[in-house]
């Protein structure tokens, strides 16, 4: 069977929202996904996953690797192990699809597809632009536009939406119905207030909803206060397969714009999603599941994909009440949009 790389060499989020193109190519290929270390502990867990690379890029990874020879090589090797027959390159519109294309053609793939604004010479086979998807498309939808126009269109039978292979039993889980909240995000302006999640805790517990706080371990203490007294911290507590596992038994998940929104969705979790507008929620929502976003998405840093706010007071999400969430979590909760697993 034909051997086809896919890349998406990005974060943890960008990887769950290219599996529906994963799963288009897998349908009539091999599909080897290559990511970066940020998205690769997600990889496996993809449905069409049939071998995983893992490679840090200069051009896409931030904070970016040097961009040496040395490191260059090491992607050399890792293509001429992986002897794929084409290449199909997932990239979002702030990045270049180019410097990947050079190397996979310096390394003899003789058919690749990319979106590429800018003039591809003899570096792609097939070009997609913005005028074939625009660039306000969900990131989903870019994806799979981009696989179709390789040959690998969405099967009939597939719903095009991101999901993941069951994981394990978590030790973590409760049993019963719980909610979970993760404070955390990748950068300050995305991170709703602790203080407001603290709150937050406070009131579902009053209103009789178990609540487990999940973070990474860099995230501890930030769990810790938030969880408080009257939540369940597991900050640090579990590695992302044991997080799936968690966000797969919870009623709903209260989270930033930040990969554990998207993972809960491609488990089918209802997500309550506390959205900075840095960068658009109709291009980056989580997809998956039934989604509330909350933010003002026309606060003056809207698009401007800046990581620390550069408005006093963080008012796009501070101005986000924790009443707010309640209601916004129990509407979830009363629409039983997801049955807990047993």
């Amino acid at each position: 069977m034909k051997r086809v790389l896919v890349a998406r060499l990005d974060s943890l989020g960008d990887v769950v929202l290219s599996g529906p193109a994963v799963r288009a190519v897998a349908a009539k290929a091999e599909a080897v996904l290559l990511t970066g270390p940020r998205g690769a502990a997600v990889a496996t867990m993809l449905p069409g996953v049939a071998e995983h690379l893992v490679w840090d890029s200069p051009w896409i990874a931030n904070p970016a690797p040097e961009a040496t020879p040395r490191h260059v090589r090491r992607l050399e090797r890792l293509l001429d192990h992986a002897r794929v027959d084409e290449a199909v390159i997932l990239t979002s519109f702030h990045q270049s699809a180019l410097p990947l294309a050079l190397e996979l053609r310096l390394c003899g793939v003789p058919r690749i597809t990319a979106l590429s604004e800018d003039y591809p010479g003899s570096l792609l086979d097939v070009r997609v632009t913005s005028g074939d998807l625009p660039w306000d498309l969900h990131e989903v939808d870019r994806a799979l536009g981009i696989a179709a126009a390789a040959g690998f269109p969405r099967p009939a039978d597939d719903d095009g939406l991101p999901a993941l292979l069951p994981q394990p039993r978590s030790s973590l889980r409760p049993s019963g119905e719980y909610v979970v909240v993760h404070p955390g995000a990748d950068a300050p302006a995305r991170t709703w207030p602790a203080e407001h999640a603290a709150r937050l805790v406070s009131l579902l517990a009053a209103e009789g909803f178990r609540v487990v706080v999940t973070g990474n371990d860099a995230e501890r203490g930030l769990t810790a206060a938030v969880a408080g007294s009257r939540g369940i911290d597991a900050g640090g507590a579990t590695d992302l397969r044991g997080l799936v596992d968690l966000l797969a038994g919870a009623s709903v998940v209260v989270a930033g714009n930040t990969g554990p929104a998207h993972l809960a969705a491609a488990v089918r979790t209802p997500v309550v999603s506390l959205f900075s507008p840095v960068v658009s929620a109709r291009t980056w929502a989580p997809r998956g599941s039934e989604v509330v976003v909350l933010g003002d998405q026309s606060a003056a840093c809207a698009g401007s994909r800046a990581r620390t706010c550069p408005l006093p007071g963080h008012p796009c999400l501070a101005g986000v009440t924790p009443g707010e969430v309640l209601r916004a979590v129990e509407r979830l909760v009363s629409h039983n949009t997801k049955a807990v697993p047993v």
